[in-house]
């Protein structure tokens, strides 16, 4: 199992990476709230990855 603040941490920088948002707002965004965006650009990166484009 990750620790909680490893996780917080790898979804803040994954979500930093990809839509360029900062820290204070990505840490005003509830547990949920990141983990819905980090599974909307996990979709995105996919979809680019098999020839898709974006959804």
């Amino acid at each position: 199992m990750t620790h909680p603040a490893q996780r917080l941490r790898e979804e803040v920088a994954y979500i930093a990476y990809h839509f360029h948002w900062g820290y204070a707002d990505l840490l005003s965004l509830t547990h949920g709230e990141r983990r819905a965006w980090v599974r909307e650009i996990a979709g995105i990166n996919t979809a680019l990855a098999e020839g898709r484009g974006a959804r």
